[in-house]
């Protein structure tokens, strides 16, 4: 997966800006007791920026300890087929940005059912990644990408798995941050995430609760 890194998601300081302001803007669903786990966690932008009592960071990319803050646990584990391991019913919420569609259908749907397995009764799974009805035009520009997801099709996996689906934004951020036109400041950020209207938006969020 370094290669991965190396070419096709490259470190961008403006990255960790972006995932500030998201971590905020989503805050009241992570409870600062709260026991978090993020999947696929790459470069830790997101859950460095939670709020919580207990965060771990995983990811099948070694680099992931090098990106992980102070109080922030890193572990190198393959989602598919190795959360099992994290114990059962351990954690309040489950982070998700950009993983689900670097995996078969088949083995995305085990890794949702892996997650529902690692959460406490109750307890959420968010959800951002690339919603192949918005993003059709990039979506394989990733070569890693191998199912596709929309704001239906998502939620129908989830529902299959146990959960109950609580929220389904399809439009939330941009597909990508490359060849960004604006400066990537906090409150243009916020403003975008709160308007009805977002131009070139390509990802979705979205909430699940295991029920």
């Amino acid at each position: 997966m370094s290669d991965y890194h190396d070419v096709h998601l490259t470190p961008d300081p403006a990255r960790a800006v972006v995932w500030r302001t998201i971590a905020g803007y989503l805050e009241t669903l992570v409870p600062p007791e709260a026991h978090v786990l993020e999947i696929g966690a790459g470069y830790c932008d997101w859950i460095n920026h939670v709020r919580a009592a207990r965060r771990l960071a995983t990811d099948i990319w070694p680099g992931v300890r090098e990106h992980a803050a102070p109080g922030v646990e890193a572990r190198v584990l393959d989602a598919a087929g190795e959360l099992p391991s994290l114990g059962s019913g351990v954690f309040d919420v489950v982070l998700a940005s950009n993983v689900l569609e670097h995996f078969a259908p088949d083995a995305a749907a085990g890794v949702v059912a892996d997650v529902h397995a690692v959460l406490r009764q109750g307890g959420r799974f968010l959800i951002i990644q690339p919603n192949f009805r918005y993003a059709w035009r990039n979506y394989f520009d990733d070569y890693t990408h191998r199912a596709v997801f929309t704001h239906r099709s998502l939620p129908a996996l989830l529902a299959s798995q146990g959960f109950v689906v609580e929220h389904v934004e399809p439009k939330f951020m941009p597909y990508s941050m490359k060849r960004r036109r604006v400066p990537v400041a906090p409150w243009l950020i916020r403003m975008y995430l709160r308007s009805p209207i977002k131009p070139r938006a390509g990802q979705m969020l979205v909430v699940a609760r295991k029920g």
